[in-house]
């Protein structure tokens, strides 16, 4: 699945893939949120995404099963 951040004052989103589902995102940003923390993802290849709770905008979710390659597509 892909997570896409929104960021408060920022001009571009930022994506992050992971298997982790939609809900359990949303719990660790609301745990963040609540500790006045750092929010972080890590995406399938081990790297790490991490903004100020406070500054998320949005978080939107996306299928990755309904993308398609090719002329044909």
């Amino acid at each position: 699945m892909e997570v896409k951040i929104g960021v408060q004052n920022a001009a571009r989103e930022l994506s992050v893939e992971t298997e982790d589902s939609p809900d359990a995102v949303l719990q660790q940003l609301e745990a963040s949120l609540k500790d006045e923390s750092v929010f972080s993802l890590t995406d399938d290849k081990g790297r790490t995404v991490a903004v100020p709770a406070e500054k998320v905008a949005y978080l939107y979710f996306t299928d990755d099963a309904k993308r398609k390659v090719g002329f044909n597509a």
